[in-house]
């Protein structure tokens, strides 16, 4: 009986179709088992991985970091590299908090580098005396660093001390540092800001720097048609008039000047799509031929985003001094249609009287 089994078993062994099925059934079992093993392998990665991204997002206390920076079990580079994506996350107090114990380890030789980094962080967080004070004792030991001075500017500007950022400027010159347009923008800001002139003399001035040179066309003009728009519009010129195209959208119509107005095709476009005339039918710029074309039908009004030409960034307010990249007089703006809600609103009151 034994040897008849036997005999029936190797037959089949030697058979062909049996051992093809041996041959699928082992692939499939270690198919099988490779994909559990990497199955299980992925959740411990993840596992770890995880608890590596912990350890970062929950920032160690006072104690443990300082024993952590003074163990010297991680490079200081590695640190540096940490506090940097902080600030870079908008995470400032916790890259201020490295790089204050780095400052405590640290040879003097990189000191001052850790130092400027700490005060940039202290003035992108908005503690501007903390980075001031930073600031002025990296000066005190070496006077003639460009960043360093450069971020004094900002601090002092952000502050309204306007006096003692155009000091500053006199070592950026020194160091060949372009500052005309840095000048410039703080002579205006200064003017502005000087409680003892009366608006006419303001607007005098401006114009004055504005005849000799160019730039700062928005702050000053700004300034003019919210103070005396008349003297305004016989001072206007004719070119880059798209770079004030909000303050013309804006303006009430008792303030317009339909003299100077009829003088140029854009603002003819701008106040036939406002409404004010209609002496065009059409126009080169999109939104300004819809709103002509639909001739108050619908509640559609203008939108502006701000645009940095250096970094590009976008903001939804004014600026003259670009947050992210400080570039100086580099805004353009953009206009975009929306839904004009005061006019709705305006619409449903009169429809309940």
């Amino acid at each position: 009986m034994v040897l008849l089994f036997m005999d029936i078993f190797f037959i089949g062994f030697r058979d062909p179709l049996f051992s093809l099925i041996i041959f699928f059934i082992l692939i499939f079992i270690i198919t099988l088992v490779s994909y559990w093993w990497g199955r299980y392998k992925n959740q411990e990665d993840t596992k770890k991985l995880d608890e590596f991204l912990d350890s970062f997002r929950q920032m160690p206390t006072q104690d443990e970091l300082t024993d952590l920076i003074s163990s010297s079990k991680i490079s200081q580079k590695s640190w540096l590299l940490l506090a940097k994506s902080y600030y870079d996350y908008g995470d400032y107090e916790k890259s201020i908090e490295i790089y204050n114990e780095l400052l405590k380890v640290s040879s003097l030789s990189n000191s001052k580098d850790i130092m400027f980094l700490l005060g940039r962080t202290y003035f992108k967080a908005g503690f501007l005396q903390r980075s001031k004070d930073i600031f002025l004792t990296i000066l005190k030991d070496q006077p003639k660093m460009p960043q360093v001075l450069e971020y004094l500017l900002l601090v002092y500007e952000s502050l309204k001390d306007y006096r003692s950022a155009l000091d500053v400027l006199e070592p950026l010159d020194e160091l060949n540092q372009f500052i005309q347009k840095d000048m410039i923008y703080l002579q205006i800001l200064l003017l502005l800001d000087n409680k003892k002139l009366s608006e006419d003399k303001k607007i005098e001035q401006l114009l004055q720097i504005y005849k000799k040179n160019t730039q700062f066309q928005y702050l000053i003009f700004q300034y003019i048609f919210q103070k005396n728009p008349q003297v305004a519009w016989k001072n206007l010129s004719f070119n880059n008039l798209e770079n004030l195209i909000d303050i013309f959208w804006f303006l009430d119509k008792k303030d317009l000047d339909f003299d100077i107005i009829a003088q140029h095709p854009y603002l003819q476009e701008l106040y036939s799509a406002r409404g004010d005339i209609t002496v065009v039918d059409r126009s080169e710029l999109f939104e300004f031929d819809l709103l002509i074309k639909l001739q108050n039908k619908a509640s559609v009004t203008l939108s502006f985003e701000y645009i940095c030409d250096n970094c590009k960034q976008s903001y939804p307010f004014v600026f003259y001094r670009c947050s992210y990249c400080h570039t100086l007089d580099k805004m353009r703006i953009e206009p975009s249609l929306i839904r004009d809600y005061q006019r709705d609103f305006n619409y449903e009151s009169n429809s309940f009287q």
